[in-house]
Formats: C-alpha cells, structure tokens, sequence
C-alpha cells in the first residue's frame, strides 16, 4: 500500500525543478557572490562576513556582539567566532564590559579603519558584479524586492549560512 501511495505522489507532485526553486537559486547566487567577492577581495584576507561585522562596527562605533549577530542576521557563536578571528588580525578590539562581565564591547582598531578604507571599493565591485547583467531599472527592482522579502521574515534566522 505504501509503495502504491508513494508511485501515486511522484505522478502527482513530480519532483520540482531546480531552476525553478526559490531557495535553490538563492543559494546559488550566494555562491557566485561569495566567488565575486573573493576575486574582488582576495587581497585583505576577509570574508564577506567578516566584511560585514567591519561595516556594521563602523556604523555603530562599540557593539557588543549580540547586537552585531542582530545587524548582520547570524547566531551570536558564529559571530562571536568571526569577532575573534578578526581581533587575532588586530582588526577588531574585543573589551569586557564593565556593566556585564560576560559581555564583550567591540570596536574597530586603526588597522581595521583602514581595512576597511581599503576594501570598501573592491567590495562594491563585487557587490556590483553580482547583479551586472540585469538593467538599471532590474537592479533597483530585484533590491527592493529582496528587501522585502527579507522584511517579512524579519524575525527568521537560520545557522547554516554562517560559514566564516
């Protein structure tokens, strides 16, 4: 019976194509923008993670890595981790907070200001690359409406794009 049931389901439901899936095809542009980044990149040695925790510590100044795991979407171990690797580069100054001992203010040192100043272009490119061959127009679209997308999951976060 079960057999039968599950011959019936694959005629039914045939198995969805994997350019047409959503998540897929997400996924896949994560990785040509990953492959992007790091040719834009490769110089400075920084992962586009990483990138992003230097950009939201220059927005905010001090962050404690609670509120950084918020800014760039991620569970506060990976982000925690990638804080670490980026204060063993001297690029990020990670403080005990005097209020919660547990906690850890983190900061951009010199070095990280200026690697960031550095890559700041590149990234861009790489940024840029990864939608190129749409038109202007496409561009603004398909921004807005990822950004719409990811506003109505807002709450939603997940473990498995962390890789650092």
């Amino acid at each position: 019976m079960r057999k039968a049931n599950k011959q019936r389901d694959q005629r039914d439901h045939p198995p969805w194509p994997l350019e047409q899936r959503p998540g897929f095809l997400i996924r896949r542009l994560h990785q040509i923008h990953v492959a992007l980044f790091q040719e834009a990149c490769s110089t400075f040695e920084i992962t586009p993670l990483q990138y992003s925790l230097l950009s939201a510590l220059a927005q905010r100044g001090t962050a404690d890595q609670t509120t950084l795991a918020a800014d760039i979407a991620l569970d506060r171990t990976t982000t925690t981790g990638a804080l670490k690797r980026l204060a063993a580069r001297h690029l990020v100054e990670r403080a005990v907070n005097h209020e919660d001992r547990r906690a850890r203010a983190c900061r951009l040192t010199s070095a990280g200001v200026a690697l960031l100043a550095k890559i700041e272009a590149p990234a861009r490119d790489a940024h840029r690359a990864t939608i190129a061959r749409l038109s202007k127009a496409d561009q603004t679209r398909f921004i807005a409406l990822m950004q719409r997308i990811v506003a109505d999951h807002a709450g939603r976060t997940g473990d498995a794009d962390g890789v650092d």
